[in-house]
């Protein structure tokens, strides 16, 4: 077996939700396990936060079915609502929260023919200009579907453009539009992602939605997961599959960009960027083997990456690499090269098998 393996830490994922709770003494929280948990395991994740959760919340109907087969009684958000007129007849069935985001998402909820009503959250873009209703027109629309017979509660919510960037502008601009739509009768309001869960408390609604900070990665490009108070999910660990000498002058890799400047040992790793290794890592970006940090020699490739291990001699075949985890941070890989950890977890592929533990 190709010696490559995501161990998902199941008591650090717990501990991420619980953390988000703590931020918010009062408020109920959807834990967001949309893009496959954004990497980790959907089914896994959500049987993992049963018990704990309040609810959950996916980006499609897909998504949203995958979700209630193993948690079959909990509250469930449609976040970016249906895509076609006849998908709310099945998020009827499903028992499914659901995002109306626009005119055309009211009018085929209005034109449905659901027979159990569904709770509704309507979307005001407060300023990212994304998705949602504008101020004035979620004024027009609540009317219509707070009396509709196919909306059993009527809620609210929005999304921040900037809640990552603290002291930003148009946090607070944003805070305002929402809030002053309060006067309206809601059963509910939610508003607060990750960013905001963690340093925004004015947003602080009926309902936070963590995200990226239940896996252990952190919002924030200046402030760290371990600062926050979070444990990574994820370890990617690979193996050293093959060891060679390279001589003073001697490149490394693809495009021969990288050249010894010393007579070095090369390791060659069992991870490549069709794994979800960032092809874009520069050289001297590091993993860690044995305890201790080395560089990238050369360019990462389909299925492999090396790395210059000459300050390490006691390195050998075998030895674990450790990619990303407790020892690098997912964040600091992702600065690295120009990027956010979102992207590198929801980007480890499905040929990288997922160990859980601490279950």
């Amino acid at each position: 077996m190709r010696p490559l393996i995501a161990s998902i830490d199941l008591s650090a994922l717990r501990h991420n939700y619980s953390l988000a709770k703590r931020c918010a003494p009062g408020r109920r929280a959807f834990a967001v396990v949309k893009a496959n948990a954004y990497g980790h395991g959907a089914s896994a994740a959500v049987e993992c936060l049963s018990d704990i959760a309040d609810g959950f919340a996916v980006a499609s109907l897909e998504e949203a079915e995958q979700v209630r087969a193993v948690a079959a009684g909990a509250r469930l958000l449609l976040l970016e609502g249906c895509f076609e007129p006849d998908e709310y007849v099945r998020a009827a069935e499903l028992g499914l929260d659901v995002a109306v985001q626009g005119e055309a998402q009211a009018i085929a909820l209005l034109e449905s023919s659901i027979i159990q009503p569904m709770n509704v959250w309507m979307k005001l873009d407060s300023g990212m200009h994304r998705l949602g209703f504008s101020a004035a027109a979620l004024r027009e629309w609540h009317a219509r579907l707070n009396d509709a017979p196919q909306v059993a509660e009527l809620n609210l919510m929005s999304h921040f453009a900037c809640a990552d960037e603290r002291g930003h502008p148009l946090n607070e601009a944003q805070l305002e539009q929402f809030v002053g739509l309060l006067d309206l009768d809601f059963a509910h309001r939610s508003f607060a992602n990750s960013a905001a869960v963690l340093t925004l408390s004015a947003a602080h609604m009926d309902w936070l939605r963590p995200g990226i900070m239940l896996y252990g990665a952190s919002p924030f490009a200046e402030l760290s997961a371990a600062a926050l108070g979070l444990k990574p999910v994820m370890t990617l660990t690979a193996a050293i599959i093959a060891v060679r000498d390279v001589a003073a002058g001697e490149s490394v890799g693809y495009g021969a960009g990288w050249v010894a400047q010393r007579s070095s040992r090369i390791a060659t790793v069992s991870c490549g960027y069709a794994d979800g290794y960032p092809r874009t890592a520069p050289p001297g970006t590091c993993v860690v083997i044995q305890g201790r940090r080395v560089p990238l020699a050369g360019r990462v490739s389909m299925d492999m990456l090396a790395v210059d291990i000459t300050d390490l001699p006691q390195a050998a075949l075998g030895d674990e690499v450790e990619l990303w985890g407790a020892q690098v941070p997912v964040d600091e890989l992702a600065q690295a090269c120009g990027t956010i950890g979102y992207e590198l977890l929801t980007k480890v592929t499905q040929r990288v098998p997922r160990r859980y533990i601490g279950g």
